[in-house]
């Protein structure tokens, strides 16, 4: 079969772009990547891993890799602020008997054993740049560089983030991300012997908990409420997260991750943005991925889930036809429902938490949720 492309550039190295990069060459497609970045590095502390992104991780062949520099594992116990135990809630092995539940590993740690497949599979990277212009015509996207030169692509992937560029040339009309009115702080800290799976201890208006990224550190989360995006000095924000958990969380095991709380934690605090742009998501011959077109708070742990898996059906799509419109109209109709359940169903998490609303539409949801996310791509 012709494929409905030939040559297609990349716009963003982060893990939509390159899971698009991954599976693009699998199809043969001779593929290029650019990203503004010129160390090519994640910032930021843990992630959280559903059953969907292993399942996705399967699919791009570096889920040995995870399993061996981060943590998968089953189970999620729930604990009230004062350490009682509430409940536990199972997290089924849907991608395959062998493949566990949930899992969490360093950003850093995940970027890196992408961009090492990337580079190994052939695609042609350019680091510390960006584009400066595209001219889009019937037959291709001529694209000017920063550094001044220039190439032409029979398509051009937007996977350039919430933030995107991509998105304000493609569509000048679509929404704008928008502030959630939480924050999440985050720390990389030592696991706890108790700690199993994942923990996670629920307050009136925070949310605290760990997941195991290795057998010796785990991930802390800290969800909180704020009106208007909070900003603090890096120097000060141990501290910060220190009280925080140490004022509203009294069960031992939290007061145990307080105190162990320092400057070589990885603490950060990074308001929440959410979006979801109506279909469609392309324009001729550019298409828009993950975080620019769906960008969602990370309650239900699978923003970087759905992106890399818009990656996965996009490359598949143009891998299974000839034609270029069909394959990006069955991309998006195929990706759209999943990408906002997920979008509109975290919101809908963190407003309950923010209001101290109904634990039982809470639960409920998330339960629906991860039935959904459990079903193919």
């Amino acid at each position: 079969m012709t494929h409905s492309v030939s040559k297609v550039l990349i716009i963003g190295g982060g893990f939509s772009g390159m899971s698009a990069a991954i599976q693009l060459r699998k199809q043969g497609i001779e593929t290029h990547l650019v990203e503004i970045d010129p160390d090519w590095q994640a910032d930021g502390a843990g992630i959280s891993i559903g059953g969907a992104t292993l399942r996705a991780f399967d699919t791009l062949g570096i889920l040995d890799e995870f399993l061996q520099h981060g943590s998968g594992h089953d189970g999620l116990d729930v604990f009230a602020p004062n350490g009682h135990h509430l409940q536990h809630i199972p997290t089924p092995r849907f991608a395959g008997p062998n493949i566990p539940g949930t899992g969490a590993i360093m950003r850093p740690v995940l970027a890196r054993i992408m961009s090492d497949k990337v580079k190994q599979n052939g695609t042609k990277v350019r680091l510390g740049q960006t584009y400066q212009n595209l001219e889009m015509d019937n037959e291709g996207v001529a694209v000017t560089f920063t550094d001044g030169s220039s190439d032409r692509y029979d398509l051009v992937i937007g996977a350039d983030g919430v933030k995107s560029k991509t998105r304000d040339w493609l569509l000048p009309g679509a929404p704008k991300p928008a502030y959630a009115g939480l924050g999440v702080w985050r720390a990389v800290l030592p696991r706890p012997a108790e700690c199993k799976g994942t923990m996670m201890w629920v307050g009136e208006h925070l949310k605290a908990g760990i997941n195991p990224m290795s057998k010796d550190q785990v991930y802390l989360f800290l969800t909180v409420n704020s009106e208007t995006r909070q900003r603090f000095d890096p120097a000060e924000e141990p501290a910060i997260l220190k009280q925080l958990l140490l004022d509203h969380f009294s069960a031992p095991t939290v007061q145990e991750l307080a105190a162990a709380i320092g400057e070589d934690s990885h603490v950060m605090l990074r308001p929440l943005d959410s979006l979801l742009v109506p279909r469609p998501w392309y324009k001729g011959r550019v298409v828009l991925i993950g975080d620019a077109v769906h960008a969602t708070i990370p309650h239900l742990a699978s923003g970087a889930c759905i992106g890399i898996e818009d990656a996965i059906v996009l490359a598949d799509e143009l891998g299974s036809s000839e034609a270029l419109e069909p394959a990006l109209d069955a991309f998006q109709n195929r990706r759209w429902e999943r990408c906002r359940m997920v979008v509109e169903n975290s919101a809908r998490l963190g407003q309950i938490e923010i209001e101290g609303g109904d634990k039982a539409e809470h639960s409920a949801i998330m339960r629906e949720s991860m039935m959904a996310l459990a079903q193919p791509i």
